[in-house]
């Protein structure tokens, strides 16, 4: 599914940090050997299909000299 973030994420947590993540392999062949984190927040989106504007919790993964990464929606609030 596809969106925009509106405004700033909050509530921000790591959930899992270099080999805790199962998708590592992948990150580093795509973008490069960094210290990985998948993260997870609280955000704003609106959705491109309809353009409704929805609360939703996303997780993206993130390095700091690389920045964030493949968002995806894990549930609407």
């Amino acid at each position: 599914m596809r969106f925009e973030i509106l405004g700033t994420i909050r509530a921000i947590e790591t959930i899992a940090v270099g080999t805790g993540i199962r998708e590592i392999a992948r990150l580093r062949k795509m973008y490069g050997h960094a210290r990985w984190r998948k993260r997870k927040g609280i955000a704003e989106i609106r959705l491109l299909a309809g353009g409704t504007i929805v609360t939703a919790e996303i997780h993206w993964y993130e390095a700091s000299n690389l920045g964030k990464k493949e968002f995806k929606i894990k549930r609407f609030l």
